[in-house]
């Protein structure tokens, strides 16, 4: 089935169309079929600006179609101080891959925080302590929100810590949280005693300099980094990935933009040290967590096999139901 022309599906359309469960399922699915090799490696760009960066994600999967996307973000930390814009805007091109045919150009910002907090949820089912507990949120923006309505859906969590630099925005985040979930979101100031106290940590911020210390984490600790997606972006200590069980979204592009990076650079790890890529966890090739006691870390850079599938499901959804403006290019 198809829409007669291109549909445009805005932020509201993509919310809308899709739930946090429905993409967490569409993100482990996708994740599995790439780790037992029956995607097409996806592809990634990145072109700087003065203030920003403009990010380019692509790949190519073969669903109930065969579907084509790529994603054009532009991310742009001061952006909410300086205009009263988000940080990160974009666009997502969705195609039919057997004919070429553009199917819909939706808004990314909705799909990016929904499949990024599914794949922190995917992860954290295979490399968490399955009766994790107590979780620290350190960057309190609609990502975070997002990451801890995921881990929500797969633990019961009676203990979580909100960080953010901008405390005020932290006690807001706890606050709007606590309400939304009915459990208490506590906002703090001081990182090491949060993470003494949890299983579970989330780090989604735009950071260019490492605020988690190896000494902070205790074993046991279940980390998702989900902020650097870009070389200058750093939120780990580089130590903290020595010795240590590292699963990968993706090898070649966490090497270059990830924590992994950094580490790389200082040569406190080789490739070799990475456990594994998570796609190859999730289909069983490689276990996840094997103890109680390893510290698992989970480098998130984003992959484009997320954005297809997520902009898949809600475009399927959207030409059922009758949703979205179609319009003819070619006209």
């Amino acid at each position: 089935m198809r829409a007669a022309g291109t549909l445009l599906l805005t932020r509201r359309d993509i919310a809308s169309l899709l739930s946090l469960e429905n993409c967490i399922d569409a993100v482990e699915r996708v994740f599995k079929l790439y780790g037992e090799g029956k995607t097409q490696p996806p592809g990634i760009m990145g072109v700087h600006a003065a203030s920003g960066a403009f990010h380019i994600k692509a790949g190519l999967l073969d669903l109930k179609r065969p579907y084509f996307a790529a994603k054009i973000n532009a991310n742009f930390p001061q952006n909410p101080a300086r205009f009263g814009l988000p940080l990160i805007q974009g666009v997502i091109a969705l195609y039919d891959a057997e004919s070429g045919f553009p199917l819909a150009l939706m808004d990314s910002t909705e799909i990016t925080i929904l499949r990024t907090g599914a794949a922190t949820a995917v992860a954290a089912k295979y490399l968490a302590k399955p009766n994790s507990t107590a979780v620290t949120i350190c960057g309190c923006g609609n990502q975070g929100a997002v990451s801890l309505r995921a881990l929500r859906a797969a633990f019961s969590l009676n203990q979580i810590f909100a960080y953010d630099v901008d405390h005020d925005r932290a006690r807001q985040y706890g606050q709007e949280l606590s309400e939304q979930l009915h459990v208490k979101v506590e906002a703090i100031q001081d990182i090491g005693k949060a993470l003494s106290r949890s299983d579970i940590c989330v780090t989604c911020t735009p950071s260019k300099r490492f605020y988690l210390k190896g000494e902070y984490v205790h074993p046991g600790t279940f980390i998702a980094a989900v902020g650097a997606d870009s070389e200058d972006k750093q939120e780990l200590d580089p130590t903290l990935l020595k010795g240590n069980k590292i699963v990968v979204d993706i090898l070649d592009q966490c090497a270059t933009i990830g924590e992994l990076h950094h580490a790389l650079e200082k040569n406190i790890v080789t490739r070799s040290d990475v456990h594994a890529e998570l796609g190859e966890v999730v289909a069983g090739i490689k276990p996840g967590r094997t103890s109680s006691e390893e510290i698992t870390i989970f480098d998130s850079t984003g992959m484009a096999l997320q954005d297809v599938v997520s902009a898949a499901t809600a475009y399927e959804r959207a030409v059922q139901i009758g949703m979205g403006v179609p319009l003819n290019f070619a006209n």
